[in-house]
């Protein structure tokens, strides 16, 4: 079976689980609130933002693509979560919702995370949260993944896929780390922002390896078109499974990433 990417996503999940609910968790959701995941993918944070709000809260995930929904659906099954949560196909620029449905709403690697204007969409999840209630954005930010190499690390993230979803020419104002000024231009009152953190280190167990291999390819992809000889060759010695010389094996590993969070209160 090809890999998909939706495969390196649910591997990667060992790497993002802990420090995405340790973001969730700060928004102290209310016990028995109704949400919404916007850009739910596979509907994986949908479960730990059900575990959040409790037995009688509810979360419905939204996302455009079927694949996704269709594992969430088995995901959600599983986890015995069937009357917690509801997967709907949509998109998030006309969510098929009426104003005011939600307690709160939240969108992880998603809104607000591309070159696009995040404006709009932030409009729509702000139309459908009720008055006093809280939009919370949140995405991935920043990465160490190669110890003892800064300066390949540094040329690898000046590419285009290191530079993704973002590009060189993007306006500085859509970048995601300026979210704040978006909440807070569309109305938003007591806005916040927050940075959470994940590291690993050697030894690494068989699954860690798998997902930060998967890491390298999604955030690398590419990259072969833009680095001088000299650094492929390092990328491709120290990064490669294949290679006897794989960093992922040195005893002396280390590796963190980032996530942050913007969020805020709709005005009562």
């Amino acid at each position: 079976m090809p890999h998909t990417y939706l495969d390196s996503l649910l591997k990667a999940d060992i790497l993002r689980k802990s420090v995405i609910q340790s973001a969730i968790q700060q928004l102290h959701l209310p016990h028995g609130s109704k949400g919404l995941d916007a850009g739910c993918g596979a509907g994986l944070q949908c479960i730990l933002l059900a575990e959040e709000v409790g037995p009688d809260g509810h979360v419905t995930g939204l996302d455009v693509s079927p694949e996704f929904l269709a594992h969430g659906r088995d995901l959600v099954k599983q986890a015995g979560l069937e009357k917690r949560i509801t997967l709907k196909e949509g998109s998030i620029d006309a969510i098929p919702y009426d104003d005011h449905t939600f307690d709160w709403a939240w969108s992880a690697d998603c809104v607000g995370y591309g070159p696009w204007d995040p404006k709009p969409f932030l409009k729509e999840l702000k139309r459908v949260i009720k008055p006093g209630g809280l939009l919370a954005i949140l995405a991935w930010s920043s990465e160490r993944l190669l110890p003892g190499h800064p300066l390949l690390e540094a040329r690898l993230s000046a590419t285009s896929p290191g530079l993704a979803p973002f590009l060189d020419e993007t306006e500085p104002s859509r970048h995601f780390l300026r979210a704040l000024g978006w909440l807070r231009e569309l109305g938003l009152v007591n806005t916040r922002a927050e940075v959470f953190s994940n590291s690993v280190h050697a030894p690494l167990g068989e699954e860690v390896s798998q997902s930060l291999l998967d890491l390298f390819e999604m955030r690398w992809q590419g990259v072969e078109k833009e680095l001088a000889k000299e650094d492929l060759d390092q990328y491709r010695r120290l990064c490669r499974p294949e290679s006897p010389d794989l960093i992922l094996l040195h005893p002396d590993y280390y590796a963190f990433f980032t996530y942050s969070m913007f969020w805020g209160n709709i005005p009562e």
